[in-house]
């Protein structure tokens, strides 16, 4: 049943990214980022509740009205693609920090491009987290949440919490605002490159704000915050 579930959900998730690429596109040219999110958004929880109707993979979120109406740094563990979609639907708008890699997808990459997010390159790595400071800091200030992944790449569930590096301290001290920790369990249900998802219920915690001057002890609180929660994680 898991096998006939993630077929369909696989097909209609991934022949609609060039149709929603497309709209997002052509809709660049004439309405704002924060429109385009929304626009995508819609699209993101269509394809949230696909998965919910074909998989049977659910989700519980608790301290959703922890997320203030400022701008924030949102920060969250890290296990596969599912949260770094729902994040995304949680606060418009936003600006996520992706590897630059992404942009060069044909359609999906040039869709993503037109939401503004700030790229990271690896291979320049020092020079490339500043830059990320410094344009993270632009965008607290128009207005925007910053997404971040700290343990920097996808971690199996198994596996826990890694440790954080300490850009989000860096940028919530530089920026004047606080980090948001997200934890949660999305890697026991759509696991990191594998075709089937698996039924179950995804738990969401998120945290109230975490303020402070120093960089170091604000990246070590909200790891913190996420470790103990996630050991809490039914």
């Amino acid at each position: 049943m898991a096998l006939l579930g993630s077929i369909a959900f696989n097909l209609f998730f991934y022949s609609s990214l060039i149709p929603i690429s497309i709209v997002i596109i052509v809709s660049y040219f004439f309405v704002s980022t924060k429109t385009l999110q929304t626009i995508s958004s819609y699209w993101i929880k269509f394809i949230l509740l696909s998965l919910k109707f074909l998989c049977r993979v659910s989700w519980k979120v608790e301290g959703e009205t922890n997320i203030p109406k400022s701008p924030c740094i949102i920060v969250s563990n890290h296990q596969g693609q599912w949260e770094s979609f729902f994040i995304q639907t949680l606060s418009i708008p936003s600006t996520s920090i992706i590897k630059r890699e992404l942009l060069y997808i044909p359609f999906f990459g040039w869709a993503l491009k037109c939401m503004r997010p700030i790229t990271l390159n690896r291979k320049n790595k020092f020079s490339s987290i500043k830059k990320v400071i410094e344009k993270g800091v632009v965008r607290t200030q128009e207005g925007f949440n910053i997404i971040l992944f700290p343990e920097g790449t996808r971690i199996n569930p198994e596996n826990g919490i890694q440790q954080f590096a300490n850009s989000c301290g860096v940028l919530s001290v530089k920026a004047g605002v606080p980090i948001i920790p997200i934890c949660h369990n999305s890697g026991n249900f759509w696991k990191n490159k594998h075709f089937i998802k698996y039924p179950g219920e995804i738990m969401v915690k998120i945290g109230p704000p975490i303020y402070g001057g120093d960089a170091k002890e604000l990246t070590g609180k909200a790891y913190e915050w996420i470790k103990k929660n996630y050991l809490n994680i039914d």
